[in-house]
């Protein structure tokens, strides 16, 4: 019998697979970005559905299996998108969605996890400049996990802090150059 992994697990997509499964894009504590199959996931009543629903936090249940992992339970911990408001979940979607671009198969940094829960969980106290500015230090981070930026960040960037909103606001242009010339950098 393989052994079960139990990690908080945070979905970034799903994608139909045959008739009833889904591959899952799952940021996970332990593993960082893996893709897992979850079978019977899209019949009508499924148990595990809302519990994998595109930026729900969860207790996964995840078996290492020769062809890759597969999904064997999860708990809803925390839906983000019920929490978040129609622009944060844009925003939130847009960084998942280029993290999903950046990484080629998985990735085990379970940092980026950490650090896309402090975005996620601040996003709803945010005004829209200030959420922008927090966007942008996702990407940057991101970026920087990754290998892809080597420059500083202003200090407070891992949890999103004030003074660290106020620095990119007030340098937004040369922030962004840095996000676009990381993306140009990794050649995808």
């Amino acid at each position: 019998m393989r052994p079960r992994y139990s990690v908080s697990a945070i979905t970034l997509a799903r994608t139909p697979h045959g008739e009833a499964s889904a591959s899952i894009a799952l940021l996970t504590n332990e593993f960082g970005l893996i893709r897992a199959r979850a079978q019977g996931i899209r019949k009508s009543g499924a148990k595990l559905a809302s519990a994998l629903q595109t930026l729900a936090e969860s207790e996964a249940i995840l078996v290492r299996g020769k062809d890759g992992w597969r999904l064997s339970g999860a708990m809803l911990s925390s839906n983000r998108f019920s929490e978040l408001s129609p622009l944060a979940r844009l925003r939130a979607g847009r960084v998942g969605q280029l993290l999903l671009r950046l990484i080629q198969g998985e990735l085990r940094d379970p940092d980026l996890f950490e650090t896309y829960r402090a975005f996620l969980s601040i996003l709803p106290s945010l005004t829209e400049e200030e959420a922008d500015a927090a966007e942008t230090l996702m990407a940057l981070q991101m970026l920087r996990m990754l290998g892809l930026d080597a420059g500083e960040l202003p200090e407070g960037a891992a949890v999103f802090g004030e003074g660290a909103r106020r620095k990119v606001q007030e340098e937004r242009r040369s922030y962004i150059l840095r996000i676009n010339k990381g993306i140009s950098a990794s050649g995808l």
